[in-house]
């Protein structure tokens, strides 16, 4: 009777740790980040999907936040401040978007950050798929061809029933397969699968994200895709508008020591400007306000 139950709780335990692995897929994604240029830059990002959900975002977030979290960790220890270059010396992410999907997927949960701030909006894609006889081997994988319209592009994309998930990069989802590449038309945004591995389970909220929210020094809304969209479009005109109206919320009598912090804030907000200004071709280009890539 002992040796059953033994024999029954590895069973279940086993069970119970296959239902809350993951798999992370790593998509190589070539983008042009300014449509009046052919210059294209490249971009790791993974998918991470279990039974129940999928979560899409950067390769270069997930690392650039497990540094932090040790960094945290470290100084809290010992009582030292981090040394902040260790991230500054590490490749930044261009993209801090997430997408969640729920599986079946009826809508999908787009997650962003403006400079301090977290917001969300809810979307149903309705992307309609037009499938094609043609096939070809990409990779390891055999492909079938599908196209749909969506963001203002036209997108096709190449998927694989070897892979019995029903998702793919980025808010495309939907064919009988894992999309194993994406292009649009003008090959502006291309993603191609490149491998994937086994993880312990999906992170809802990222470390920085819980320890900024827990900090008090933002804040976390979700709102209308609209009003996401006008809150992106004030914030690539006036980037430092929400850090300038911290500081004038400091209590009377509170000098700052000199005026480097004006002029290092109106540098920093210059060299915003600029880069936000290179970066003008969003993946999405359908709505007259321009999304954020």
């Amino acid at each position: 009777m002992k040796k059953t139950f033994q024999i029954l709780f590895i069973f279940l335990f086993a069970v119970i740790n296959a239902q809350n692995t993951a798999n992370r897929f790593f998509y190589e994604l070539t983008y042009k980040p300014n449509k009046d240029s052919a210059k294209l830059e490249k971009e790791m990002m993974a998918l991470d999907i279990d039974q129940n959900k999928s979560v899409y975002q950067s390769y270069e977030l997930i690392g650039l936040d497990s540094l932090a979290n040790v960094m945290v960790t470290e100084s809290l220890k010992t009582g030292n401040m981090a040394d902040v270059n260790r991230i500054g010396g590490k490749k930044q992410s261009k993209f801090l978007h997430r997408i969640f999907k729920t599986h079946p997927v009826q809508e999908i949960v787009y997650n962003d950050q403006i400079l301090m701030d977290y917001y969300s909006y809810r979307e149903n894609p309705n992307l309609i798929w037009k499938i094609s006889d043609e096939k070809q081997k990409i990779g390891a994988y055999n492909t079938q061809k599908a196209t749909t319209d969506f963001g203002g592009r036209k997108w096709t994309a190449w998927f694989t029933t070897e892979i019995p998930f029903q998702d793919g990069p980025y808010k495309f989802y939907g064919l009988p397969g894992l999309i194993v590449k994406i292009e649009d038309d003008g090959k502006n945004y291309s993603w191609e699968l490149k491998g994937n591995r086994k993880i312990d389970h999906i992170k809802d909220t990222l470390y920085m994200e819980g320890f900024i929210k827990q900090s008090g020094l933002s804040s976390s809304k979700e709102i209308p895709k609209e009003k996401f969209l006008e809150k992106y479009e004030q914030y690539k005109k006036d980037p430092l508008a929400s850090m300038r109206q911290l500081l004038s919320q400091l209590p009377a009598g509170v000098d700052l020591p000199d005026n480097s912090i004006t002029e290092k804030m109106r540098e920093a907000e210059k060299k915003m400007k600029e880069e936000l200004a290179k970066n003008n071709n969003s993946i999405e280009i359908q709505e007259k306000i321009n999304k954020r890539k």
